[in-house]
């Protein structure tokens, strides 16, 4: 079981890459836009965080 973490991070990785596409996708201007990415992004980074056991 050592690689569940592992696909866990690129399962996780791969999410948030698919809704920041989404978000450049929607007709939103260039600063709503910009802080939807930043919380996408936020999100992601705390979720990459408990996987690796820092939370």
């Amino acid at each position: 079981m050592a690689g569940t973490p592992l696909i866990s991070i690129l399962i996780t990785f791969l999410v948030i890459v698919l809704v920041l596409y989404l978000v450049n996708r929607l007709p939103l201007d260039g600063r709503t836009r910009q802080i939807a990415q930043i919380i996408v992004i936020i999100i992601g980074i705390i979720s990459l965080l408990k996987y690796l056991a820092v939370f």
